[in-house]
């Protein structure tokens, strides 16, 4: 029988508390007894992980959260580390939230040189501070990749070994698959619209104005119907209600994520803030336009993005399809412009839907294993070559 696996994991969000859920699950599977440490959420403590301290204390969006968190950031930071060297673990798993992951990662590896250092899920040198990974080399043993295009990014850039093992979202391929009859054809009234603005209260602020004001201009210029279906986190549905009650077509607020899948399948076409979001719509086969405005601060760092787009389904298919208006650019004109061809069978619609289609073959929906058992095939084999004697170069 196989000796316990000690592992340390730090996640930093709640969407890295799932991954690490399910990365945990698979270890099991493929190793037995797994003795967990670290830093983790509701889901991954359900998995047995007793969190040195709750999830929220590092939780942060946008640069006036991090801002007042800092002190508090900063003190977990080193809680982190002084658990992780008394843990003496067999690996560290270090998951997304790059921000606070990797310099604890830094930290842990000069205590520890000896530790191998996992990073589930890569940041995105691929578009921004593409110097980060040759810096990460020095400490992480493995990244584990969610796009396909990333291995070869690191490559490029001098970064540490990297291996695709694929997008969660492919485990949810018959969530969002429009079965018979949810989708209605497109020339069949009404026509069914999903808004999606976000799931933080300033995307919220920011984006549902231009939003009510693109489906007003879409209700006028439209000679059928429109119906709309705006999926809200729970939190925040009250608060979306009040600001969308003046709008020309109330939306159907609905919370949960059956829900918002449900609302994917029925749409015809999206109008969604950037992010994840943009790939589930894609899955779905949904075309949309993508709109992004950020803090006036946080804009004065758009010219540092090294890439063409940052609509993750566009990045995916490796072709801009989906159009994207960001800052000044993200205005209800021009939204309302680019969602109109989208509403009936136009060639903008069906480049769209074709680029979609090739989602699945690109993601590797077809694969043997999941996305969380080829991560936790790969942690494995990193602690074996470590144990073997391999270091980093």
């Amino acid at each position: 029988m196989a000796e316990p696996l000690r592992v340390f994991m730090v996640a930093g969000e709640l969407s890295g508390d799932q991954l690490g859920a399910a990365l945990i699950r698979a270890l099991r599977r493929l190793h037995g007894e797994v003795q967990l440490s670290g830093v983790g959420g509701e889901a991954m403590q359900r998995e047995g992980l007793r969190s040195i301290f709750p999830l929220a204390d590092v939780t942060a969006m946008g640069v006036a959260q991090v801002v007042r968190k800092l002190p508090l950031i900063l003190r977990r930071a080193s809680d982190v580390v002084a658990a992780a060297v008394a843990a003496r673990p067999d690996v560290l798993v270090i998951i997304d939230s790059p921000d606070f992951t990797h310099p604890v990662a830094r930290r842990i590896a000069r205590r520890l040189p000896d530790l191998p250092i996992v990073n589930y899920v890569s940041p995105t040198v691929w578009a921004w501070r593409p110097g980060r990974a040759a810096k990460m080399r020095r400490y992480v043993a493995h990244v584990l990749a969610l796009k396909p295009f990333e291995p070869a990014a690191h490559l490029r850039l001098g970064g540490p070994p990297c291996t695709y093992v694929g997008h969660p979202l492919i485990e949810r391929l018959d969530d969002l698959s429009p079965g018979p009859g949810e989708r209605s054809p497109l020339g069949r009234d009404p026509l069914r619209l999903v808004i999606l603005p976000g799931s933080r209260r300033g995307e919220i602020a920011r984006l549902l104005p231009h939003f009510g004001e693109t489906l007003r201009r879409l209700v006028q210029a439209s000679e059928r119907p429109i119906e709309a279906t705006l999926p809200a986190v729970a939190h925040l549905a009250p608060e979306i209600r009040r600001l969308t009650e003046t709008w020309p077509v109330r939306p159907r607020i609905v919370d949960g994520e059956a829900a918002k899948y449900a609302a994917m399948r029925e749409a015809h076409a999206a109008l969604a803030a950037s992010g994840t979001v943009t790939l589930e719509l894609a899955l779905a086969g949904v075309p949309m336009v993508v709109a992004y405005q950020v803090s006036r601060l946080e804009g004065l760092f758009r010219f540092l993005i090294t890439t063409s787009t940052i609509v993750l389904a566009n990045l995916v298919v490796e072709e801009n399809v989906v159009p994207e208006f960001t800052q000044e650019d993200c205005t209800p004109e021009r939204l309302a412009a680019a969602l109109m061809p989208l509403l009936s069978d136009t060639p903008e619609r069906r480049r769209q839907v074709d680029a979609f289609a090739r989602l699945p073959e690109i993601l590797e929906a077809g694969a043997p294993t999941t996305p969380s058992e080829r991560a936790a095939a790969l942690v494995l084999q990193v602690v074996r070559d470590w144990q073997g004697g391999k270091r980093l170069s």
